[in-house]
């Protein structure tokens, strides 16, 4: 397994906007194309910042699911509406890791 760590960095005013589409459309989405969420935050200090993390088999499977994803007529039009009113994510950054055998979760990712 891989994990990636996805940081979206949200223009402001737009954060209501941003947990909006991913509770609405977006989560469900990542089922569809078989990406599996693991958990999401907020900055804690207040900046205009979510964090998530997707588990994928590996790195090309990752890769088609999000081709999927990104290609998808109702994301496409889900992202056109909630930007009706300007662009929500202003940058994201990506980084992949995968766990080390001394990870406290390590035995929970093999259930």
């Amino acid at each position: 397994m891989i994990y990636e760590l996805r940081v979206y960095y949200i223009y402001p005013g737009k954060m209501d906007a941003i947990h909006k589409r991913f509770s609405d459309v977006t989560l469900e989405l990542f089922k569809k194309h078989s990406m599996k969420t693991i958990d999401f935050w907020e900055d804690a200090e207040e900046k205009n910042k979510i964090y998530y993390i997707l588990e994928h088999k590996d790195m090309e499977s990752r890769n088609q699911n999000f081709e999927a994803f990104k290609n998808d007529p109702e994301w496409i039009k889900a992202k056109s509406l909630s930007e009706a009113d300007g662009p929500i994510v202003e940058k994201v950054e990506s980084f992949f890791m995968k766990r080390v055998p001394y990870s406290p979760m390590y035995d929970y990712a093999k259930l």
